[in-house]
């Protein structure tokens, strides 16, 4: 994927050129070690003193994300700012955004922070996706209880992530009960699709038109979780594929959006295709891209920001992505966090071991990833088996 077109001169990378980040999570850290190759600084903000992304960073800002006068001070000491997660408030980007160029912008943020308008978008630009239905009232939920949406999901409206925020739902006598679980906050009632396979793509915008992206990446959830990822994509067809692609760079096109977007996309056993969400940001199944391409989703989070040129990646090298959660440190059965066996799985050809720094492992919480690349897909999986093996994980093709 790539159109090109014309665009501004770009933030050239100099001693004083500095990069600012709202967030300090693992994704900001990638971020700031992507920048910091490329010359610049890195100033971030996040209400948490030695965060992943401070650890590394240059400075931080230590504050809330609302925090006007905080966002205030990054927007004076950074040329340009972007945000690590969806979560930040959009008024705080806007706020930056009066001082130095933002990207994302505030709008296409406060899109993608809520499932309705994100449903919406997709609706405008003719993206199909799953049959919803918007719950805020007694009279929504009556309205969604009458519609043939069952077996159905009840997502929170905002702020759900990892499979947090969601509630089962198989028939309509029990969304009363799941929206009382929820706390009656507003929701979106999904219908559950009979899905095939579940794949993402990360698309890169530049504020000159210029849209590039990673090639489609197959994945697999355990929990609500992002597990597995691999690339290419072994189930995935080239038509399908490029009908994603068209779909990815439509929504960039309509939000005008600046910046990495990943759009999540369902293959349906009877074949058809349908968005389920989008991501402002680097995407946990994108992570592969710093040991397989040439140019990472990073790399094109800084690209975009400071208007360099955005070159289509390419992929050197198939690789299997494997989460690695908190949970992995809790397999001795002590109760008592233990470091898994690194050693053996940087013994494996090809392992690129990512730790994101943080200090407490905790079940389900995100301590890193690891990458296995090869030459071939079937080499990348056969090593990519022994690894999941050796830590304790299922095996890949396992939900």
């Amino acid at each position: 994927m790539a159109d090109h077109a014309a665009g501004p001169v770009a933030i050239v990378p100099r001693a004083d050129a500095t990069l600012g980040v709202l967030g300090g999570g693992q994704l900001g850290r990638m971020f700031a070690q992507a920048a910091q190759r490329l010359g610049y600084r890195v100033a971030v903000l996040d209400p948490q003193d030695d965060c992943p992304a401070a650890q590394v960073a240059n400075e931080q800002v230590v504050a809330p994300y609302a925090d006007a006068a905080a966002c205030a001070a990054l927007g004076q000491r950074v040329l340009a700012c972007t945000t690590e997660f969806e979560s930040v408030p959009a008024a705080s980007l806007a706020a930056i955004a009066s001082l130095v160029p933002v990207s994302p912008s505030a709008g296409a943020l406060a899109i993608c922070q809520h499932r309705a308008r994100e449903k919406e978008q997709f609706a405008a630009v003719g993206v199909p996706c799953a049959p919803h239905a918007l719950i805020e009232t007694d009279d929504q939920l009556e309205a969604a209880r009458r519609r043939n949406l069952f077996p159905a999901i009840l997502k929170t409206a905002t702020l759900g992530y990892d499979g947090k925020g969601q509630v089962a739902v198989a028939h309509g006598h029990e969304l009363d009960a799941a929206w009382d679980a929820l706390g009656r906050q507003p929701c979106l009632l999904e219908q559950r699709l009979d899905l095939a396979i579940e794949f993402s793509l990360v698309v890169a915008r530049g504020r000159d038109g210029t849209t590039v992206g990673l090639p489609a990446q197959q994945n697999l959830h355990r929990g609500g979780i992002l597990a597995v990822t691999q690339v290419p994509a072994p189930d995935l067809s080239p038509e399908v594929a490029r009908a994603a692609e068209a779909h990815a760079g439509a929504l960039a096109r309509a939000m005008d959006y600046v910046g990495v977007l990943c759009v999540e996309f369902f293959l349906l056993r009877d074949g058809r295709l349908v968005a389920n969400e989008m991501a402002p940001r680097p995407h946990n199944s994108g992570h592969h891209s710093i040991d397989s391409c040439d140019v990472s989703q990073f790399e094109l989070q800084v690209r975009c920001m400071a208007g360099m040129p955005l070159p289509v990646p390419r992929r050197h090298s198939a690789a299997v992505m494997l989460n690695l959660l908190g949970d992995l440190w809790f397999t001795g059965g002590t109760g008592q966090p233990a470091e898994p066996p690194w050693a053996a799985i940087l013994r494996l050809p090809g392992a690129h071991l990512h730790l994101y720094g943080k200090h407490e492992p905790r079940r389900g919480r995100k301590m890193g990833h690891l990458t296995i690349t090869a030459a071939e897909a079937a080499t990348a999986r056969t090593v990519a088996e022994q690894a999941a093996k050796c830590l304790g994980l299922p095996p890949l093709a396992a939900g």
